[in-house]
């Protein structure tokens, strides 16, 4: 399946039936009073996300997506039928903009969240609601709202714990298919990941992340060269950034400092914030190596930063098992410390939380 991350839209709901003038005739009934009943509603344009679907591509070409009208009210008393919703399946982590406002109208982080995007309109009133003690024979009738219109941005942020930054061929797909299940292709050549692949590891029985692979970012990245810069925003929800850095590069002249330091500085001029997420480096391809702990010193001194590192085998997962653990002692502290600012918050406005598991 082609992975498609982006997509425009127009949602139309349908407009409310109109409401009936109508008098009641019946053989030896006179003056039978009005009878008209009401329009039906209009159906409404509603997301809901889908766990079972990983990409926008059922958007990419279906891009009109219309709720049929309610129908109008008849004589008899009969009301007009209510048209049935139209309901668009989406990917958990979808962010639907409206484009006219630029207003952020969902982001569809759990899986069966609903929202409606386009609300149908109401159906329009009989003449039997206006009939009163000094109008009895009322003619009035109203006709049906139209249902709203809007052009929608779709945007997939996937849903991941950890986000890999590296450089093309340093070994991301190599590492994740050595820590999860997934399979990302892998080859003696650069750029071999052409969109996001997500893997879980699994620690124990209980415990387990979810990991995200995207393609290698190059210098000039954030102006739009290469292909990572358009998938960057996919690790905007991670809370943990692992910055794979290769010790080994196939080509002579190449520098590793220097790429270490060119990932830094396209990251930061894409997104301050992504830049200031918790971010570990990862030292690969130590199997490459023959004076392994000179090359990593020497390169350690030179980046000039103090951030947390491990070094790996990605292709025979040395060290590999180490770095699992401490990513997921890591997101679970991070989890504890979310769940505070949550109940802490909860308490100074009194809101009460809900507890699934209670």
């Amino acid at each position: 399946m082609k992975f498609i991350d982006e997509s425009k839209i127009e949602v139309i709901a349908g407009n409310g039936g109109n409401g009936a003038a109508s008098f009641r005739h019946e053989k030896y009934i006179e003056k039978g009073g009005p009878d008209g009943g009401d329009g039906g509603r209009g159906g409404s344009v509603i997301a809901v996300a889908d766990r079972n679907i990983n990409t926008l591509v059922d958007f990419r070409f279906a891009r009109m997506h219309r709720a049929k009208n309610g129908e109008s009210g008849r004589g008899a008393d009969c009301y007009g039928k209510g048209a049935d919703d139209v309901i668009l399946r989406m990917p958990v982590g979808t962010v639907i903009t409206d484009i006219n406002s630029g207003q952020i109208i969902a982001d569809l982080t759990h899986d069966g969240e609903k929202i409606q995007l386009a609300k149908g309109g109401l159906g329009g009133l009989g003449n039997l609601h206006f009939k009163s003690s000094t109008n009895r024979t009322p003619r009035q009738c109203t006709p049906g709202e139209e249902g709203e219109r809007r052009e929608l941005q779709l945007e997939l942020k996937v849903l991941a714990d950890v986000g890999l930054l590296g450089m093309p061929n340093a070994g991301k797909s190599t590492f994740i298919r050595a820590v999860s299940a997934a399979r990302p292709k892998v080859a003696d050549y650069p750029f071999t990941t052409l969109h996001p692949n997500l893997g879980v590891v699994r620690v124990s029985e209980e415990k387990s992340f979810v990991i995200a692979d995207i393609p290698g970012l190059i210098e000039g990245a954030a102006e739009g060269a290469g292909l990572g810069h358009q998938f960057l925003r996919h690790l905007a929800r991670t809370r943990l950034l692992l910055h794979i850095v290769d010790l080994a590069p196939m080509y002579e002249g190449v520098d590793p400092v220097h790429e270490a330091h060119a990932i830094l500085n396209e990251l930061k001029k894409y997104d301050e914030s992504l830049y200031n997420k918790p971010r570990w480096l990862v030292l690969n391809k130590l199997d490459l190596l023959q004076d392994r702990e000179e090359k990593v010193a020497a390169f350690l001194k030179a980046f000039g930063d103090n951030t947390r590192y491990f070094t790996i085998s990605a292709i025979n997962g040395e060290g590999c098992k180490e770095l699992t653990y401490a990513i997921m002692e890591h997101i679970n502290q991070v989890a504890a410390q979310e769940q505070d600012a949550i109940a802490e918050s909860a308490q100074e406005t009194g809101i009460e939380i809900y507890d699934p598991t209670a």
